[in-house]
């Protein structure tokens, strides 16, 4: 078992482009959802996982994945209501490394940074971070693929 410790955050600025590392594509659509659980597909390139999450929104959560062949990937995907495609930046701070998720598609606009360690970070963050959506399950990427952008979000 493998617990995943991540938190959520909509971006203040775009500044932390200028110190991201490295950029990949990631399409991703969801088989089963349900507010304490999800099962998704995700292919990057020619590679491609099934992961399957358990508990509530928030920081910590019991998470399995495991490669999987691309075909079956695009298989199951051809099941999933909808995808999910984006840009998946890699911005390195302090010690810590964020996750830039860049949204396109019926998301495009939407921009959120993951930050995934292994115990909950309390330290500071980065000035181009806004505010925290890890316990607003509108932002959990189950939830945009069914509903779209959340109203409101700033």
């Amino acid at each position: 078992m493998a617990i995943e410790i991540e938190r959520k955050f909509l971006l203040a600025s775009d500044t932390w482009r200028r110190h991201a590392v490295s950029v990949q594509a990631l399409r991703q659509g969801y088989v089963c959802s349900a507010p304490d659980r999800s099962v998704r597909v995700r292919i990057s390139g020619l590679d491609a996982w099934l992961t399957l999450k358990f508990g509530p929104a928030g920081p910590a959560r019991e998470e399995f994945e495991y490669a999987i062949p691309l075909a079956d990937a695009e298989a199951i995907l051809a099941h999933a209501a909808d995808t999910i495609d984006k840009q998946r930046h890699i911005v390195p701070w302090q010690g810590l490394t964020f996750e830039i998720d860049e949204f396109h598609g019926r998301l495009a606009g939407l921009v959120i940074a993951e930050l995934e360690t292994e115990r909950v970070h309390d330290g500071p963050l980065p000035d181009w971070i806004g505010r925290e959506v890890t316990d607003d399950p509108r932002y959990y990427n189950a939830v945009l693929v069914r509903d779209g952008l959340p109203e409101g979000r700033q």
